[in-house]
């Protein structure tokens, strides 16, 4: 089977179905750590958590409904607040640390990217137009 038809066969199979998403990948590396972990504390039950993590990381990417598996990462990410970013794209995240730094409006909460090395900087709020200062 030539290379070009497994490709073919995989998208027509994953067609429909929800693919990997935030949420995967969270159960995906939680369950790789609790693996390492289990390889220096050999606990039962950090082999089986870390098993149900991976079968329920595959039942959501095989799945057909993905309008609820769309909701299910909405809420998830969500609630995950200032690690949203980290979850989402975390080399994105640490590339972007070292050249920006994230200021967070104190009248609404908005947060707003200012370049590093810049001293005192004033800033409007996009949102609320709240000005105020902040170091880079």
């Amino acid at each position: 089977m030539a290379k070009g038809d497994f490709d073919r066969r995989v998208q027509e199979f994953m067609q429909g179905r929800n693919g990997p998403d935030d949420v995967t990948r969270v159960c995906t590396w939680v369950a790789l750590a609790l693996i390492v972990v289990y390889l220096f504390v050999p606990a039962w039950w950090l082999s089986v958590v870390a098993l149900a993590l991976i079968v329920y990381g595959w039942w959501r990417m095989l799945s057909r409904d993905v309008a609820a598996r769309a909701r299910e990462n909405e809420r998830f990410m969500g609630r995950l607040g200032p690690l949203r970013p980290w979850v989402s794209s975390p080399v994105g995240t640490l590339r972007e640390r070292r050249s920006h730094k994230v200021l967070t409006c104190p009248q609404c909460g908005q947060r707003l990217r200012v370049p590093r090395g810049k001293g005192k900087v004033r800033v409007r709020c996009r949102r609320c137009g709240t000005t105020f200062e902040g170091r880079s």
